[in-house]
């Protein structure tokens, strides 16, 4: 073997200092641009055409109007959370968001890893306990939901129609007893079964709770279950236009099945989040609350284009009583207990 020159053996220690430099694990890397955030997904992955896709238009939003540098990470089971997002405070990225309350112990863990760094979650409070570095962001999923009870009752055929769970928690709680409280408001008469697949990505389980429902005589089904409803939206599809429905979550997903789609509850996540991001990059930002949106507040609503299947009459209802959640006249219940007591009032 030839000797290697003095000149091979200095550029091979520069190679290696340079790579050492750019790639070691513990070295804080300023991400490209100005502004920087990451965004770590639940295990519901970034086409879940619910909370995590319309998350990413924020920060996509973000990209394009205030020129931030965006990366997302998406977590395949929930053991991948704490590496995602200790990679990006690694990386100092200068917001960083979690998606979904499954990742609130991990933002917790990390946030206090990284006491300099700044941190943002989708669909948690933190029970209360939020640290200084994060900025939680929720909404009142019960009173846009409480429009698609309204909307399903005021619409049904049969009298039956049924509401499809993720993983049962305070959370998707709120979307069930918001939407059965539309549907006693609007029609006391009308039935809701409910079932949960405790998960947020299995088509499958949607599909076959779905086959089971509208096989039981429910002819609109509501779903706050993330991956799941896709399941839903594949069984709505081989069923006769007209008769059956569908009704999408977080985002408008009419694209799903246009034909069966009735409504979608749609949470304007990516508005919360693109606006937290301007502010932050805008030093107006202060961390360590909550920020909550709902219907007066533009947080939550029903999708635009409602419009195409729900007559004008059952739109006029709806928005009638939108107004009067808006004006504090009527408070939508969140919990069980809560909707008891706005079913015997």
């Amino acid at each position: 073997m030839k000797r290697m020159s003095w000149a091979s053996l200095l550029l091979a220690c520069c190679v290696f200092l340079l790579s050492a430099c750019a790639g070691g694990g513990n070295v804080n890397q300023k991400a490209k641009g100005d502004f920087s955030a990451g965004m770590v997904t639940d295990t519901g992955g970034l086409n879940d055409e619910s909370f995590n896709q319309i998350t990413y238009a924020g920060l996509k939003r973000a990209q394009k109007e205030l020129g931030i540098d965006i990366k997302a990470l998406e977590s395949k089971r929930d053991e991948d959370y704490v590496p995602n997002l200790t990679k990006f405070a690694r990386e100092n990225r200068d917001m960083i968001w979690g998606v979904g309350f499954k990742i609130e112990k991990a933002i917790a863990d990390v946030a206090n890893q990284f006491p300099n760094a700044q941190f943002g979650i989708v669909d948690s409070d933190m029970g209360g306990k939020i640290p200084k570095n994060v900025t939680a962001v929720t909404f009142k999923e019960e009173e846009g939901s409480f429009l698609m009870g309204m909307i399903a009752a005021l619409s049904t055929k049969t009298g039956k129609v049924g509401f499809i769970g993720g993983i049962s928690s305070p959370l998707i709680k709120k979307f069930e007893v918001g939407y059965r409280a539309g549907v006693h408001a609007a029609n006391p008469k009308v039935k809701v079964q409910v079932a949960y697949a405790e998960s947020f990505n299995d088509a499958t389980k949607g599909r076959s709770l779905a086959k089971a429902m509208y096989d039981g005589g429910a002819d609109i089904i509501y779903h706050a279950a993330g991956g799941v409803g896709k399941g839903l939206f594949d069984e709505v599809k081989t069923r006769e236009k007209g008769k059956y429905w569908a009704i999408g979550v977080d985002m408008d997903q009419s694209r799903l099945a246009p034909d069966h789609t009735l409504s979608s509850m749609v949470k304007r996540v990516d508005v919360a989040v693109f606006n937290v991001m301007k502010a932050q990059q805008q030093k107006k930002h202060k961390a360590g609350k909550l920020l909550q949106f709902g219907l007066k507040e533009n947080g939550v609503d029903y999708a635009s284009t409602t419009t195409k299947h729900v007559k004008p009459d059952v739109l006029k209802r709806v928005d009638e009583f939108k107004q009067r959640v808006v004006n504090k006249e009527l408070i939508v219940p969140a919990t069980e207990a809560d909707l008891k007591q706005f079913m015997q009032s």
